[in-house]
């Protein structure tokens, strides 16, 4: 009998193999995204030395507020708005983007294009 694996667990081993190619450096660092089923979670990285610069989430009060629901296509837009805000404001122009395993369609995607819109090249 064929046991199938877990979406979740297909999820960590595609992003365990983009990460072996993707990386972010002082000059470019690395959006990492990740989202839960109430939530999502943006963050950018510089894997250099191993330090968040600039993050963000639906948790937090400035982005929940401005949003009826944290986990949907309203909230991504708002979330790559405010994380690319953020990051512009710490003097980040350019990012590399991990979608962390998930499709690029939907929430991801949404969220990709508010933070080009925002001002982020990538």
């Amino acid at each position: 009998m064929i046991k199938k694996k877990s979406r979740a667990e297909i999820r960590a081993k595609k992003h365990k193999r983009m990460r072996y190619t993707l990386s972010g450096t002082t000059e470019r660092p690395r959006l990492s995204v990740f989202r839960s089923n109430k939530h999502m979670y943006a963050q950018v990285i510089d894997d250099t030395v191993g330090n968040t610069l600039v993050a963000a989430s639906t948790v937090e009060a400035s982005v929940k507020s401005s949003v009826d629901k944290t986990n949907d296509m309203e909230a991504a837009k708002a979330l790559g708005t405010e994380i690319a805000k953020r990051a512009l404001d710490k003097g980040i122009k350019s990012v590399v983007f991990d979608r962390g395993g998930f499709i690029y369609a939907g929430k991801i995607a949404a969220l990709a294009d508010a933070a080009r819109e925002a001002g982020l090249d990538f």
